[in-house]
């Protein structure tokens, strides 16, 4: 991810940054998507903002696909409690993730044409909440420039996303590690 805080202060940041997402389908990943689209994966525009009032954080995200893959426009909001503990920084609250129709159509919806093709039921979809979540993040300061990061975040998928026929399950659990540097 490259980014940029455009406005910044003591407690709120606000900016953006390009990001690849790899989120994907294959229909050869699972004989049930036989007769559906890929889903590719690709860049995307993120708008974010967020606000700190002492040991909490909400915050605000929008993630646009750019690259024509489908994958329209969802946003992001959460609240984290952190607390710091010597280099380390432990940070950990709520959130939601609401989809507009196109993501929610290229990922989870079935046409007529692709319910025939998969054997699948046709199911529309529309804008809406796609999950609601937790997240738990650990931060370690290396240097004043350099950290490492683990966060998990464990959901439950919504409204669309957890009507589709496509859903297998409707809890989902991702992690993410990284190494950052600040200019």
């Amino acid at each position: 991810m490259l980014g940029v805080n455009v406005l910044h202060g003591e407690n709120y940041h606000l900016g953006m940054s390009v990001s690849f997402d790899f989120q994907s389908r294959s229909s050869s990943d699972d004989a049930r998507l036989k007769g559906l689209p890929d889903v590719h994966y690709g860049p995307k525009l993120r708008l974010f903002g967020d606000y700190t009032v002492w040991a909490f954080t909400g915050a605000v995200a929008a993630y646009q696909d750019i690259a024509g893959t489908g994958q329209g426009l969802t946003a992001t909001a959460d609240i984290f409690m952190s607390a710091p503990i010597g280099n380390w920084l432990i940070s950990m609250g709520p959130g939601l993730t609401w989809a507009n129709a196109t993501y929610t159509k290229t990922l989870f919806g079935i046409t007529p044409q692709e319910s025939a093709a998969s054997g699948l039921p046709h199911y529309d979809t529309g804008s809406g909440m796609r999950d609601i979540h937790f997240n738990v993040n650990a931060t370690y300061k290396i240097s004043p420039h350099w950290s490492a990061s683990v966060e998990a975040v464990v959901g439950r998928l919504e409204h669309y996303a957890a009507g589709s026929p496509i859903t297998e399950r409707r809890l989902d659990l991702n992690g993410v590690a990284s190494v950052l540097y600040r200019f």
